[in-house]
C-alpha cells in the first residue's frame, strides 16, 4: 500500500476504481484500518466509477503512532466528558479532519464525496465544516453532531469503551474483540463466527495498537458540540443508521436530519453499529445513488 506523507505524518492508503472517476474518500471509525472497510462494499463503490480512497486514520493501522503523547486514562476522560468538564486529548477530531484534507491535497483531489463511519462520520462533518468547497457529499453512517444531551450507549457497553483488559495473548485480544463486535453488532444479521475471527485476526496482524485506539476515544470525548455549526452548513448529506444500534442510539441520525439543511436520513431495521454483509449492497447502492445525484446537481 502506497504511503504519503500529509499534516506532518505519514497516511497509509490504497486506491480503486478508474483513475478517471469522481474521488470517494472513505474515513474509517474508532481504532479502524483502512481493511475494516469491507471489500465488496469497497468494490461495489469503485464499479460504479468512482476513485475510491481508503486510509489509515492516525494512530490506527500503518500510519503515524503517537506514542510520545503517551495513552490517556480512559475512565477519567470518560467521567470528565460525562460531567461536561473540561477534557483535554493528546490531539483533536479537528487535527483529524486535517489529516484527511490533507490526505487529498498529496494526492492532488480538489474536491471529493465523503463517507464517514462512526469517528469517521465525526471527521467528515468536520472537513466539510473546515472546506466546505473540498466536499462534493457526505455520508454519515451510524455517526452523531457531538451534542450533550443525545443518548448514549448502555452503560455495560459505555464501560467496556473505557476501561479495556490487559490482555497479551493473541487468541485472548481476538476473542476479546470478537464479543466487543457482537455486543455492538446487527442483532438480526449475526456474522459467522469463523469469518468475524479471520477479519479481527487480519487486522491484529496487520497493527494491533490499543494506545492509539485510547487517544482517539479521547479526541472524541474531548470534541465540542458541532450542533450549531451544522445548522448552516449546506452539503449534500446522506445519513445511513441501523435502528438497533447499541452504541449510538438512532435518536443521533434524527437530531442530525433536523439540524443539517440539506440532509435526508435512510434507516435499516435489525442493523446495530456494524457493517453487516447482508446490508452491504443496499448501504452501497444507497451511497452510490447519493453521489450520482450530488454530481449531477453540482
Amino acid at each position: 500500500m502506497p504511503q504519503l506523507n500529509a499534516n506532518g505524518l505519514s497516511l497509509h492508503y490504497e486506491l480503486s476504481g478508474p483513475e478517471d472517476g469522481p474521488a470517494a474518500l472513505l474515513i474509517m471509525g474508532l481504532g479502524g484500518q483502512l481493511i475494516t472497510w469491507p471489500e465488496p462494499f469497497c468494490a461495489a463503490l469503485a464499479a460504479a466509477g468512482y476513485r475510491v480512497i481508503r486510509f489509515d486514520n492516525r494512530d490506527a493501522g500503518l500510519s503515524t503512532r503517537f506514542t510520545s503523547l503517551g495513552k490517556p486514562n480512559l475512565l477519567k476522560a470518560g467521567v470528565a466528558s460525562t460531567l461536561r468538564w473540561p477534557l483535554r486529548a493528546p490531539y483533536s477530531l479537528d487535527d483529524m479532519a486535517a489529516d484527511a484534507l490533507a490526505l487529498l491535497d498529496g494526492l492532488g483531489i480538489a474536491s471529493a464525496h465523503v463517507v464517514g463511519i462512526s469517528m469517521g462520520g465525526m471527521i467528515a462533518q468536520l472537513m466539510a465544516l473546515r472546506q466546505r468547497e473540498r466536499v462534493r457529499s457526505l455520508s454519515l453512517l451510524m455517526t452523531h453532531s457531538g451534542h450533550p444531551w443525545l443518548p448514549g450507549p448502555r452503560w455495560p457497553i459505555r464501560w467496556r469503551m473505557v476501561r479495556r483488559p490487559g490482555l497479551r495473548e493473541r487468541e485472548d485480544i481476538i476473542r476479546y474483540s470478537m464479543q466487543t463486535l457482537q455486543l455492538i453488532g446487527s442483532p438480526a444479521f449475526r456474522p459467522d463466527p469463523a469469518a468475524l475471527y479471520a477479519q479481527i485476526a487480519r487486522q491484529y496482524d496487520r497493527s494491533y495498537h490499543p494506545a492509539g485506539v485510547a487517544r482517539q476515544t479521547a479526541a472524541i470525548l474531548a470534541a465540542p458540540d458541532r450542533s450549531a455549526a451544522l445548522r448552516a452548513l449546506r452539503v449534500p448529506t446522506l445519513i445511513l443508521h441501523g435502528q438497533q444500534d447499541p452504541l449510538i442510539p438512532v435518536a443521533a441520525a434524527h437530531q442530525l436530519l433536523r439540524l443539517m439543511p440539506q440532509a435526508r436520513l435512510e434507516l435499516f431495521e435489525g442493523m446495530g453499529h456494524d457493517l453487516p454483509a447482508p446490508l452491504l449492497e443496499s448501504l452501497a447502492a444507497h451511497i452510490v445513488a447519493h453521489w450520482d445525484s450530488s454530481t449531477s446537481a453540482g
